[in-house]
């Protein structure tokens, strides 16, 4: 029997555009990610790839023709699409005043988990991130890392089946981050598909499959990592990365810059 998956990408972007009063952050990109991959979206600061999550996570407005994650329209059905995904900004907003447990039970809530299940996965999810012994300490003594290991643990407790990740890797310590990336591998190989952004091209090429580089607001490049390694011209991805997007970028504009 035919995969009914075989004809749908877990992340689909035709024609998508952001702007921010004059100035275009996402200038009219196209993307398609299959099932199962990792995905590494490249760009420096200011290219445009927190703005490109944000809207594909249902929390900016923005114009396009069609997005689709795991086959379900952004446009039509925005509560489905966000029951689908799991999403890991750069600088997760926590409620710090809560201990570790007490927020993935809280998070677990909303996406409609409760009783006996949820708090088999908060033990689950706690143990997964070595924060077991620090599950009764509140999250405002929670140092950098053990604060993006929470904030993982509470995008992936519903079990999503695309994963968003805005710069993960971003001031956490080595430990930390070797313990994430083996985390995240496993999920891939689970069948979770991640779309990661990053602009630290070493981390890029020893986790993603495939790649696109976003530079000013633009997709100027995409390909498969495997392509990469295997290239005879001696050009790894560092060189392509700055090939294609090493002239001047400007910062990426927020919502309250135009604020009135």
């Amino acid at each position: 029997m035919e995969n009914p998956e075989a004809h749908k990408q877990a992340v689909l972007i035709s024609h998508l555009t952001k702007k921010y009063g004059k100035v275009t952050a996402v200038d009219n990109i196209s993307l398609q990610v299959p099932y199962g991959e990792f995905f590494g979206y490249l760009g420096t600061n200011g290219a445009g790839k927190t703005t490109t999550i944000k809207v594909l996570a249902g929390l900016l407005p923005a114009t396009y023709e069609r997005i689709e994650i795991d086959g379900v329209s952004l446009k039509s059905e925005p509560l489905s699409v966000k029951a689908r995904i799991g999403l890991m900004p750069e600088e997760p907003h926590l409620y710090e005043r809560l201990n570790g447990y007490e927020f993935l039970e809280f998070v677990g809530g909303m996406y409609g988990l409760d009783g006996s299940p949820l708090r088999r996965r908060v033990l689950e999810l706690m143990d997964l991130m070595d924060l077991a012994e620090s599950g009764a300490k509140l999250i405002i003594d929670y140092s950098k890392g053990m604060r993006k290991k929470i904030a993982l643990a509470a995008a992936i407790i519903h079990q999503p089946r695309v994963l968003f990740l805005d710069e993960p890797f971003a001031g956490i310590d080595t430990v930390t981050a070797h313990r994430l990336k083996d985390i995240l591998r496993a999920w891939v190989r689970a069948g979770v598909t991640i779309f990661f952004s990053s602009h630290i091209m070493e981390v890029v090429e020893k986790l993603c499959t495939s790649f696109a580089i976003i530079h000013q607001g633009r997709v100027v490049y995409q390909d498969v990592m495997a392509s990469v390694l295997a290239r005879q011209d001696g050009k790894s991805l560092e060189d392509i990365f700055i090939e294609v997007a090493g002239t001047t970028v400007r910062d990426e504009p927020t919502e309250a810059v135009f604020a009135d």
